[in-house]
């Protein structure tokens, strides 16, 4: 896409919406190759001969010969526009392996060795996703045909960046014992990638780390792109990211305490910029990897190599570490460690999960979303206001609730607040909040006169109250759907004119889609909800119903902003985002 055309703006969605027509839209059928038939590795005429055991490890290796994968990978076009060796990609990712095998003797031959066979990848520099056509960066493919169970990589530890590695770079006495992790490794990927450059001994990893622009992660959004998103939880989640990044910023390396002043021959400030800073993060949020079974426990690492292979909802793969060293023997070292969780054919990309991630996390700190994905959900405020004699005074027409308090007491007791945000899927919502709504929504006469902790709220209190939580579920969700400027109809008007959509920058599609599947999601709920209504009855105008909730607007004399789901994941991840400082 040439940079030179204009971008449209969220403010000419509606002008661009009467221009367009509605040609037929063509549905993208990726080419099904014929399923390989696996091969075990074994002897071609049973006579134990040089001959046949360079033959059985030639067809271990999908038949091919020393350089073979690649040319036909330039072939199909996954080694980047410019195929020649001067294309920087392809020296960047030469150069990664000759480093791996040279400094963590990490086997990556593309050829077959003495009882080995080929390495079963290969970087490809150039992944689509198959659905959207949208570029995915470089990846790892299948070399060979592979099995289920097969070995495909091990990484030394001490080729990794963790924060034990990134304290030993800068010096504990700039970045403390406790020091967070993601602080601590945004630290080193800076100092080795701006600092010291080609005399990094990490350079050749530095080398295919990817720009900001390349990931496009919400929270390197400018303003214009995150407007296309307005409605959409997601925006209060990437502007509450923004500022805690620059909070962290500031109070690590900025101001006199910080450690550009008080450590500038490790700390230069013309390489820790904030730009460098959003940088290391980018990195961080879409590669760092939870290793959980190492020696110390869990672990945060940027894993070279692994963390090229991108991800599949519908992949049950998951990167770990394990002592390093054969079976008999291990050696005290550690090694991070890949299985493949079902056959590859040759040329397949292959695919790990990154963990049962919704859009608008994937989005925010990934750069991508999923056109099929069955962990999608979108949070939906539930929020209900227990009318305490002090709400109440502070809200005319509210009156007081004589279960107020110990609704507030049961919540204290249970964890929970009172106001809070639910994952609502595509195929149902969650149970906790319908037991939280169920509580809130009880009346005298539902307790008749039993203390509140002793109801069961996984189960139905009453027909009255069951009508009142899901018909507040209705409106939260009702309420959520009417925050979007778009309609659903509009969202698939603009993706249906091809010519059209084009137009739009990386973000703006990424943005449209992500809007558009929320819309969908919403809606699917809404329709569950309201048939469950009417199946049990729920719909009789004599039921009469509870009333409470805020959907989302904070009362008067409450003090509290909601919690959303979104943010306890990103708690979590170690570094949490607190909305209600936005």
């Amino acid at each position: 896409m040439d940079r030179m055309i204009s971008r449209p703006t969220a403010a000419m969605l509606p002008l661009l919406l009467q221009m367009m027509s509605t040609p037929t839209a063509l549905a993208f059928a990726p080419h099904q190759q014929p399923r390989i038939q696996q091969q075990p590795l074994s002897m071609a005429g049973g006579e134990g001969g040089d001959k046949e055991w360079a033959k059985a490890l030639m067809d271990a290796g999908g038949g091919t010969t020393p350089g073979k994968f690649e040319e036909e990978m330039k072939m199909k076009g996954l080694l980047g526009k410019n195929r020649g060796e001067g294309n920087p990609k392809l020296n960047a990712n030469s150069r990664l392996v000759a480093w791996l095998e040279t400094e963590g003797e990490v086997y990556l031959s593309e050829s077959s060795t003495w009882g080995e066979a080929p390495h079963p990848m290969a970087i490809s520099t150039e992944t689509v996703d198959e659905i959207t056509n949208e570029s995915s960066g470089r990846g790892l493919l299948a070399r060979r045909s592979v099995s289920d169970g097969d070995e495909l990589l091990k990484i030394p530890m001490d080729l990794c960046i963790t924060r034990k590695s990134a304290r030993k770079a800068l010096g504990k006495d700039t970045l403390k014992e406790g020091i967070n992790e993601y602080l601590a490794m945004a630290c080193q990927l800076i100092h080795e990638k701006y600092v010291l450059g080609e005399e990094s001994f990490f350079a050749p990893y530095m080398g295919v780390l990817p720009e900001v622009e390349e990931v496009n992660p919400t929270f390197t959004w400018p303003d214009e792109d995150l407007a296309f998103l307005d409605g959409s939880p997601v925006v209060a989640a990437t502007k509450s990211l923004q500022m805690k990044l620059k909070r962290e910023y500031a109070d690590l390396l900025g101001g006199d305490d910080g450690l550009i002043a008080k450590f500038p021959d490790r700390f230069p400030a013309e390489h820790f910029t904030e730009e460098n800073w959003v940088w290391a993060f980018t990195m961080l949020f879409s590669r760092a990897i939870r290793l959980r079974n190492l020696q110390v426990g869990e672990r945060l690492a940027m894993v070279p190599y692994a963390d090229l292979i991108n991800h599949s909802a519908f992949s049950q793969t998951f990167i770990d570490a394990r002592e390093s060293g054969d079976w008999l023997f291990k050696d005290g070292d550690e090694e991070v460690i890949l299985y493949a969780d079902r056959g590859y054919r040759q040329m397949e990309q292959i695919y790990i999960s990154y963990g049962q991630k919704s859009n608008a996390e994937l989005l925010l700190l990934y750069g991508f979303a999923l056109e099929r994905n069955p962990y999608n959900s979108v949070d939906v405020t539930v929020s209900i206001s227990p009318r305490t004699a002090a709400v109440a005074a502070a809200n005319e027409g509210i009156e007081e609730d004589p279960l107020a308090q110990d609704k507030l007491d049961f919540l204290f007791s249970v964890g929970r607040d009172r106001t809070v945000d639910f994952p609502c899927y595509a195929d149902r919502y969650p149970v906790e909040m319908l037991e939280y709504l169920r509580l809130m929504m009880m009346t005298p006469e539902d307790t008749r006169g039993k203390p509140l902790e002793e109801f069961d709220y996984s189960r139905t209190i009453s027909p009255a109250n069951e009508a009142a939580v899901l018909q507040s579920v209705v409106a939260a969700v009702k309420y959520q759907l009417g925050l979007f400027p778009q309609t659903e109809e509009d969202d698939a008007l603009i993706i249906k004119d091809k010519n059209m959509f084009r137009l739009f920058s990386y973000n703006q599609r990424m943005a449209v889609r992500h809007r558009r599947n929320e819309k969908r999601l919403l809606k699917r709920t809404l329709a569950a909800l309201e048939k469950q209504i009417r199946n049990k009855g729920l719909d009789v105008d004599e039921l009469a119903r509870a009333e409470g909730s805020t959907l989302g607007q904070v009362l008067k004399g409450e003090t509290r902003k909601q919690r959303t789901a979104l943010e306890d994941k990103l708690e979590k991840m170690g570094l949490p985002v607190d909305l209600r400082k936005i």
